[in-house]
């Protein structure tokens, strides 16, 4: 017997507490959605081909979307239970967007070990704040706190339950949470990417990154290696060293396209990178390619 949070609707529930008296078997189950559970009493056991995941009571347990083979083991005279929180990716990266602009969380450390490296099903204990957290939710399921069908009430305890795996790098779950935002990273560097010459502050990038400026930072050094100043400034000036041995333009003009708007500043820079002034840089080049030019024709 399952009861969800919300009373029976078309839309899937977020949240559901399972509760068996009785042992049935290995069952077939199809998941539209991935899910963290958490096993209160017990046991259950999750097969692979001739292997079994066992999950006693007391432990969490992450599974993917797909199809799993399951048993429910009562135990005790008491019937087996646990609560299940299930979400799309969309979901997971709304959440996680919300926590690292409102509490600068991170989302963009992988967690690896050997207990979990290679597998797709993850069983983890659970520590306080965990047990804490599916205690309370176990208690405003049977008092049907969230009995009506507003979806706001799911959002906010998914969140929490993200939120505690995600603070937790040892959490193994902690890393298969992370592998479901893999599209969040790349619209993070393609955004960088796409605003390299705009002249944006870190403000302004955080905000179309959907972080708050602490967060961007943080994820920023851990994509790219070195800080968003120091990063943008070598692109805008290995696009101007471009354009001067390409284009005819003027060493004003390619400071402007590359968002230098300091012409001295920009000469500045560039000799800082490069040991060369742009006007020398472009002679010395225009100068190597024409005596190529000439050992060609020779």
């Amino acid at each position: 017997m399952a009861k969800s949070i919300s009373r029976t609707t078309a839309r899937q529930s977020a949240i559901v507490r399972y509760s068996q008296s009785e042992r049935v078997g290995i069952r077939s189950f199809m998941f539209s959605r991935h899910a963290i559970g958490f096993v209160m009493r017990g046991r259950k056991l999750i097969y692979s081909g001739d292997t079994a995941i066992e999950i006693s009571s007391g432990n969490l347990f992450y599974l993917p979307s797909g199809h799993h083979c399951m048993d429910y083991i009562p135990e005790g005279g008491q019937p087996f239970e646990q609560i299940v929180v299930y979400f799309t990716p969309e979901q997971l990266n709304s959440c996680l967007t919300l926590l690292s602009m409102n509490l600068g969380l991170t989302i963009s450390e992988h967690h690896v070990c050997d207990e979990c490296y290679g597998r797709t099903d993850i069983v983890y204990p659970a520590w306080r704040a965990i047990r804490s957290y599916f205690t309370t939710l176990d208690r405003y399921i049977k008092d049907e706190i969230f009995a009506s069908n507003d979806t706001a009430a799911e959002t906010l305890k998914m969140m929490e339950l993200i939120c505690l795996i995600v603070s937790n790098p040892k959490c193994c779950i902690h890393g298969k949470v992370l592998e479901n935002s893999d599209m969040m990273r790349e619209n993070f560097k393609q955004i960088v990417q796409d605003n390299i010459f705009t002249g944006y502050s870190v403000e302004e990038l955080a905000l179309k990154t959907n972080r708050s400026p602490t967060s961007f930072k943080r994820d920023f050094r851990r994509q790219f290696k070195e800080s968003p100043h120091k990063w943008m400034i070598r692109k805008r000036l290995a696009h101007a060293r471009l354009l001067l041995i390409s284009t005819g333009k003027s060493i004003v003009e390619i400071g402007n396209e590359c968002n230098f708007r300091n012409t001295s500043h920009f000469i500045k820079l560039f000799k800082k990178e490069f040991a060369l002034t742009p006007s020398v840089y472009r002679r010395q080049h225009n100068a190597e390619a024409q005596e190529k030019e000439v050992i060609t024709a020779e």
